[in-house]
């Protein structure tokens, strides 16, 4: 079996569009969530959401390879090129060896509604244009990149909800401690755009705290009333370690342990059960103990079952060992696809930069809540060995634990 290590990452948040601006507002603990108008206009019960501008990529990058971007896969562009910039890792090298794709991402919705209308107002199918088809499919981030980038090696996307970056992150390691590939780009997009997340909007998922939008997104607050939408994306490449060495790449941390589960109950109610059983296999596959384990970079959106259930099942998985947790959606909001990708780059830049960031807007615990060591400052604190939780509709579950070498 190989090591796995991180030896590049980047990121395009609503918090910063680089490592740089997203340490700095993690250590500050600078939100990102803004009030959109046009959801209102468009019916939205709540207008909350992370936002980040669109990335300029004209002269940037060939049309040619534009046009099938959608605005998550070029958020997913940017991320790349920092994560293979830092991982010291250039086209003249990716030409030469073997380097694979897998991407977390769960939906494309403006070119499938775009499409549509076009179809639907001038009953011509020739009207629609090529674009689309690789805008408006699943797997549309990691085949853009696979194609932008020259990639030879493994190539296809994760969709699992909520929990896609962490799995994509997770399959990742498993397949080159295995020894089928030396190099992977691993990482989470996520679109941001109203229709998105409308049908999100109907389930009455979302917070309504809109005359305060900087503090409507409280993971594991007594008053805590629905997530807030959030999106862009975030890259790690994984290495072998032989290889990460030979090459002398950096390393920001190793992967030591990956574990799953599926709730096997309600689509969309989360369980107590699924979770600890994913945190009980990440353990095993590091052969470490609760206790070794310092900070939890809890799943936590801010939503009345989801936060408690997790809190429950932290404290079973846990207990007395009391690891220090936050969830960095406080500041971020929920970004679905992209949560479980750019967690693990938060998490990251917390260990090698010695602080926890805070669980901002956490004013009162309740029951479930009160059983965590969550931390509400900005805390210095040497992490050697931390855990990351990602939770998706349809109970899957996820959980990737990193180390600090």
């Amino acid at each position: 079996m190989h090591r796995v290590v991180i030896t590049g990452m980047g990121i395009y948040s609503v918090i910063g569009k680089n490592l740089a601006e997203v340490r700095e507002s993690l250590y500050q603990g600078k939100s990102g969530i803004i009030y959109d108008s046009h959801r209102k206009e468009l019916g939205f019960r709540s207008a909350l959401t992370g936002m980040v501008e669109r990335p300029q990529l004209k002269g940037a990058l060939d049309r040619r390879m534009r046009v099938g971007l959608p605005v998550q896969g070029e958020y997913a562009y940017v991320s790349t090129l920092e994560a293979l910039k830092n991982a010291g890792i250039d086209q003249a090298f990716i030409d030469h060896h073997e380097v694979g794709i897998l991407f977390g991402n769960d939906s494309s919705a403006v070119p499938v509604v775009e499409s549509v209308d076009i179809l639907r107002n001038k009953k011509d199918t020739m009207m629609i244009g090529s674009g689309y088809i690789f805008q408006s499919m699943n797997s549309t981030v990691s085949m853009n990149l696979s194609v932008i980038f020259r990639l030879k090696g493994v190539n296809f996307t994760i969709s699992g909800a909520c929990a896609s970056g962490s799995h994509a992150i997770g399959v990742g390691y498993l397949m080159i401690r295995q020894g089928l590939q030396d190099i992977i780009i691993c990482g989470g997009a996520q679109e941001i755009n109203a229709e998105s997340t409308a049908s999100f909007d109907a389930l009455n998922a979302f917070s309504i705290r809109e005359s305060e939008p900087t503090k409507a997104s409280r993971p594991f607050d007594r008053d805590r009333d629905g997530l807030v939408p959030s999106g862009g994306a975030a890259t790690v490449i994984l290495e072998s370690y032989e290889s990460a060495v030979k090459r002398g790449a950096p390393i920001f941390g190793e992967i030591i342990g990956y574990g799953f589960s599926s709730n096997g109950e309600h689509i969309s109610m989360p369980n107590v059960e699924g979770p600890v059983k994913a945190m009980q296999k990440a353990l095993s596959d590091a052969g470490i103990k609760s206790g070794e384990v310092d900070y939890i970079n809890a799943h936590a959106t801010s939503t009345p079952a989801g936060d408690s259930n997790e809190a429950k099942s932290i404290e079973a998985v846990f207990g007395s060992s009391r690891p220090m947790v936050s969830s960095t959606k406080s500041m971020t909001g929920h970004e679905m696809w992209m949560g479980g990708a750019s967690e693990v780059v938060y998490s990251a830049l917390m260990m090698n930069h010695s602080f926890i960031a805070p669980n901002i807007n956490l004013e009162n615990t309740d029951e479930s809540t009160a059983l965590l060591n969550i931390i509400t400052k900005t805390t210095p604190a040497e992490i050697r060995t931390f855990l990351s939780n990602s939770f998706g509709f349809g109970g899957t579950n996820s959980s990737l634990i990193v180390r600090k070498l």
